[in-house]
């Protein structure tokens, strides 16, 4: 049986990780959650906010800052290796749930999305827009602590830009457990 593999992709602070947790209580079937923070994080310290890793620039959208992240070659190779790490957990008959922040045809990144169409065509793939209004992004962005406050502005719309998806989910006023029955019971989970 080939692999089911379930990409969630939205802005920060969406509510990606736990929609995937709660979609991983109730799948029929185990689940691996595979976050791109996580492969993120293998960056060395010496490379975050520098332009061979990650780097960001500050702007001001609507007089409020608006970060964009920049990746340089040793995080484009870390998260090409990611992409590649979950073809491979794939092929190993693993099924996935993948945390994604993609810019698909926006061509911010490159286009990323058609990289994992290529890698995953052999298993069931299905892309989850994960939306959220700017609002609750940024409450959620400032609750965390963990972000630079503005990542949510810039990748509210843009990380949508150019997709179509299997399914899109409202994560700023349904749970992550209504999100997580929503995408069990449209795709047999």
């Amino acid at each position: 049986m080939p692999a089911k593999i379930i990409l969630l992709n939205g802005a920060g602070s969406a509510g990606k990780s736990s929609i995937a947790r709660a979609l991983q209580e109730i799948a029929t079937a185990p689940f691996l959650h595979v976050e791109m923070d996580v492969f993120l994080a293998m960056v060395p310290e010496a490379l975050q906010d520098h332009p061979d890793g990650l780097s960001f620039e500050t702007k001001l959208e609507d007089d409020r800052p608006s970060v964009f992240a920049k990746t340089g070659p040793v995080a484009e190779r870390v998260l090409s290796g990611m992409r590649r790490s979950v073809a491979e957990l794939a092929r190993a008959g693993n099924n996935l749930i993948v945390d994604d922040v993609l810019f698909g045809n926006a061509g911010v990144h490159g286009d990323t999305f058609a990289d994992y169409q290529s890698l995953l065509a052999p298993h069931v793939f299905h892309i989850v827009g994960v939306f959220a209004p700017l609002e609750v992004l940024e409450a959620r962005e400032r609750r965390r602590g963990d972000r630079l406050v503005g990542l949510a502005r810039w990748q509210h719309t843009r990380v949508h830009e150019g997709f179509t998806y299997d399914l899109s989910v409202d994560a700023g006023t349904a749970s992550p457990g209504d999100c997580a029955r929503v995408i069990k019971e449209t795709f047999g989970l």
